[in-house]
Formats: structure tokens, sequence, C-alpha cells
């Protein structure tokens, strides 16, 4: 698997299976890999040191911790310059309802996507916090009725 940023195919297979579950110890990869359990380690090592693995987290189940609302929300900004952009990024850093930010192209700036206890919860949020910031247009939401996959393994 050479060329898919140096990554041979153990190290690709190692990605995969830490994606899926990064609590497995060194000996159980190692056993998987058919690999020693201190080339396990390296590899590791190797692989966060070259940003490749970013982080370790725990998933949790959002319902069990009171996370009964997900939804999307696009913002449109009154204007596009360099430090409004970053003014708005550096704000929602700061927000812990939004999960994830992405600067978009086509016809909205942003989309969040926001994960709240309810929709009284949201509507807080809504209210107070991201439409009052300085450079918001509009924000226009859609709610999650149900949900089909949610993954966070990339495919390798």
């Amino acid at each position: 698997m050479k060329g898919l940023y140096d990554l041979d195919e153990v190290d690709a297979k190692l990605l995969r299976l830490l994606q899926n579950d990064c609590s497995l110890s060194n000996k159980e990869l190692s056993y998987r890999l058919n690999k020693s359990i201190t080339a396990v380690h390296e590899r590791v090592k190797k692989l966060k040191n070259a940003g490749f693995i970013k982080r370790t987290v725990a998933i949790l189940d959002r319902k069990k911790v009171g996370i009964d609302l997900i939804s999307f929300s696009q913002v449109f900004l009154k204007a596009h310059t360099s430090e409004v952009l970053n003014e708005f990024e550096k704000q929602v850093l700061g927000f812990p309802e939004v999960m994830e930010c992405y600067q978009m192209a086509g016809s909205y700036d942003f989309m969040l996507r926001i994960a709240t206890r309810d929709m009284e919860a949201y509507h807080n949020f809504l209210r107070y916090k991201l439409a009052v910031l300085p450079h918001v247009n509009t924000v226009q939401t859609y709610f999650v009725l149900s949900e089909t996959k949610s993954q966070t393994a990339y495919p390798i």
C-alpha cells in the first residue's frame, strides 16, 4: 500500500484496527498483525509522531449523556474578509455545543453540527450565542430525525 502517504500494508491495517477500537492492547494488535509487541509499539509511536494519529478518544453514547438533539446549521456571514472569517471560527471554537465546524464553498459560509440536550437548549444556543455573533447574517438549521449511519473511521 505504498504511496498512500508512505503507509505500508501493516501500517494501514494497524490504523484500521485502531480506528475501530483504540483500546486494543499492543499485545492484541501484535497478534492480529502477526508482529512483535515491540514492533507494534514502535509503529504506533511512528504513526503518532507523523501525525496520522491525532488523538485517542472514547466515543460516548450521546443519549446516555443527555444529548437528545443533533442539528446542522448553515451559517451565512455578512462579510467574507479574512478577519471576519477568522473571528467567526475563533468564537465558534468556544461553544461546547458545536461538535464540528466546516467552512464551505457554495451558497452558505459555514456548516455546524450542533449537539444539545433538547430543543430549548438549542433555542438558547441560537438566540444567546450563535445569532448574536457580530458577523452572522442568517442561520438556517436542520434537525436530525434519525441516524442511519455514524462512522468515525476513514476508509484506508
